[in-house]
């Protein structure tokens, strides 16, 4: 065999290796290191990372648990019933969402908003939310217990059946809001506002 028939021989040996190394390779996809890399980057067309902007979107249901989403820009979004345990929420406006029976336990959301969401039925076991807006919010059945909400605001949210026990509310603004047939057990609310508050505690 001729030098040159040797060296077709090699080069094609080396395309087939080539070939079949490469067959193997996948696109690998950005990801934020959230604590859930298995999870999609995207859902409904929003991509699931900081700072994302995806008011409106539909993610009923959605398994956004441990998820990084600080700074998110989700006003008007559709999260009923989904699962946002232990996400970072930090800063993220969810103003106008539907949260209607979400997880929300030990969600880290200080500074976000929340204004006018409904969190009917949703549970925020052990969430902390300083310094929160949550003016006009509905909390309808809503599990708060062991909450922390330091100076958050409540205004005119309303608040009926729900479970503060053992909430924090130090320097809370519930000014105008409705509490009625909630369970209150060892929650406090030191140094905070019920100005025309309907069925607040009066002896914190």
């Amino acid at each position: 065999m001729t030098s040159s028939s040797l060296r077709s021989l090699h080069a094609v040996a080396v395309l087939v290796t080539l070939t079949a190394a490469l067959a193997g390779v996948r696109p690998v996809q950005a990801t934020e290191d959230d604590g859930n890399a298995a999870a999609p980057d995207y859902l409904n067309g929003c991509g699931i990372w900081p700072h994302t902007r995806c008011p409106g979107v539909d993610l009923r249901g959605a398994d956004l648990s441990a998820r990084n989403l600080a700074g998110a820009d989700l006003r008007g979004a559709n999260l009923a019933g989904a699962d946002l345990r232990v996400a970072n929420l930090a800063g993220a406006n969810l103003d106008g969402a539907n949260l209607a029976g979400a997880k929300l336990g030990k969600i880290n959301a200080p500074t976000a908003t929340f204004r006018g969401a409904n969190l009917a039925g949703a549970d925020l076991e052990f969430a902390r939310v300083m310094r929160c807006d949550f003016s006009d919010a509905d909390f309808t059945g809503a599990n708060l217990e062991m909450v922390r909400a330091a100076f958050s605001w409540f205004v005119r949210a309303k608040i009926v059946d729900a479970n503060l026990q053992e909430g924090k509310f130090s320097t809370v603004n519930f000014t105008g809001a409705t509490m009625k047939g909630n369970v209150l057990r060892f929650a406090i609310f030191p140094d905070s506002t019920f100005d025309q508050c309907t069925g607040c505690p009066t002896d914190w």
